[in-house]
């Protein structure tokens, strides 16, 4: 068992028993490791304490949201889209397909794609030249239905194995920005290349604007969209995200508090909420 499977092993257990609050020397066992071995590994791999990890999967995040004291105004105003088109924090620059590309359906476009280990099991990440087209949890889809996918929606481009060239859009996500070696920092301004509807790209666009560790309604993105009526519409363009983790879908939950649906699997959302919440809720414990 490879480092990057004992992460996703760990923080499955964890999700499976945050109920039970298990100890580190429970959860390290799980893995096959002492507890001072697997406290490193798991703050190596996760960046963050395991220990913060499962606080975070028990806080109620999608209750607290929902019932705190701001209004729904002050809710679509922290989502920036009032005055502009805001990015979260790391700089992400969403481009559309063009009409003329779609046209010629990806006639002359290599596509570079590769698999690489992430604390949440493996994901695809595929770019043209213009940017990351596609991101996805490998866990959950095959491999070859994912390629498939990429095939028939560029049925004239060409597919290259190329994992060196995509691995810095997961090492992006992982690893801050002081500790990325030059060899795989990503580009100052980290480019997305999508195919979607008008309305899909501007959910999408809706979503970058959501900061770290911080949640928001289908209904308040369809409200912030300027559509109060379309969280139904809202809901099928986050379910529609062809870019994992960095157009940030995770981070979509229902009016009640509850997760909601999620392409890669409500546990794999569920544990990347906690491990984005428990880098930035300063409630929770260093330790």
């Amino acid at each position: 068992m490879n480092d990057y499977a004992r992460i996703e092993k760990a923080m499955a257990y964890m999700t499976a028993n945050a109920a039970n609050q298990p100890s580190l020397e429970t959860v390290a066992a799980q893995v096959h490791l002492s507890a001072y071995h697997f406290q490193r590994l798991f703050c190596r791999f996760a960046g963050i304490s395991p220990k913060r990890f499962l606080q975070a999967l028990t806080l109620e995040r999608g209750k607290q949201l929902i019932a705190s004291s701001e209004s729904l105004t002050n809710t679509v105003h922290a989502l920036g889209l009032s005055g502009g088109s805001r990015l979260y924090d790391h700089f992400v620059q969403l481009e559309a397909v063009t009409p003329g590309e779609f046209k010629r359906q990806g006639e002359g476009v290599e596509i570079a794609y590769g698999v690489h280990p992430t604390p949440f099991g493996e994901m695809l990440v595929a770019m043209t030249p213009r940017g990351i087209c596609r991101m996805a949890f490998v866990a959950s889809v095959r491999q070859e239905a994912l390629l498939a996918e990429l095939t028939k929606q560029w049925p004239r481009s060409t597919l290259c194995h190329r994992p060196d060239a995509t691995r810095y859009a997961v090492k992006a996500l992982f690893t801050k920005p002081a500790e990325t070696p030059a060899s795989i920092a990503a580009p100052a301004a980290l480019s997305l290349h999508v195919s979607g509807t008008n309305f899909q790209i501007a959910v999408w666009r809706a979503l970058l604007t959501i900061p770290e560790g911080q949640l928001a309604s289908y209904s308040q993105i369809a409200q912030a969209l300027g559509t109060p009526k379309s969280s139904r519409a809202v809901g099928n363009a986050v379910g529609a995200n062809p870019i994992a983790m960095w157009i940030p879908c995770h981070r979509v939950i229902q009016q009640s508090g509850a997760l909601g649906g999620y392409r890669w699997g409500i546990k794999t959302k569920q544990q990347v909420q906690a491990w984005e919440a428990a880098q930035h809720s300063p409630l929770l414990a260093s330790e």
